[in-house]
């Protein structure tokens, strides 16, 4: 169940969206738009947003860029998470990861069977935290990225969401780099 505190103060993230496809073009990416219409519909910032081929090392490699930045608190990714020989986002996103929050991807796996059944086997969304930053991995299919959002992200990305969500743990992400 989601719950959101109405007396408290809405706090806007700022969140980038990577589109990790050989196809796609910032002119046919309905999975990027998708997550940026929700992006600005909840009230949060489009900090970035960039297109890469299916590539490991271009992925990570944008990845850590966003990570260094910032003015970036949360990624998100769309495509790359099947079970190609081509879909190497999931091993991308581990490739930074300094924690890996396992749950997102069983909660995205039960919100996935409710929509389509067993096929839901076949993702790998993913999650996790790298440099006091949010990192998730979807699918590349508008609807799987609708959902991811719908029933996961636009809650943990609430400060307001109880009993507990992403944004009010966040300024603690990094506590491990910063000088005792």
């Amino acid at each position: 169940m989601s719950r959101i505190d109405e007396t408290m103060a809405f706090v806007p993230v700022r969140i980038a969206v990577l589109t990790v496809s050989d196809t796609r073009t910032a002119g046919d990416d309905r999975s990027g738009d998708r997550l940026v219409e929700r992006i600005a519909g909840a009230g949060h910032v489009l900090a970035a947003r960039g297109i890469v081929t299916d590539d490991r090392a271009l992925i990570a490699g944008q990845l850590r860029d966003w990570i260094a930045d910032k003015d970036v608190d949360v990624i998100l990714t769309t495509g790359g998470t099947g079970l190609t020989g081509r879909d190497v986002t999931v091993e991308a996103h581990r490739d930074v990861y300094e924690k890996e929050i396992e749950a997102f991807g069983t909660v995205f796996t039960i919100v996935s069977m409710q929509k389509i059944g067993t096929s839901a086997v076949q993702s790998r969304a993913c999650g996790g935290v790298a440099g006091g930053t949010y990192l998730f991995a979807l699918p590349g299919s508008p609807g799987a990225c609708r959902d991811a959002w719908d029933e996961i992200l636009r809650w943990q990305l609430d400060i307001r969401h109880r009993p507990c969500n992403f944004v009010e743990i966040m300024p603690r992400l990094d506590e491990h780099l910063r000088r005792k």
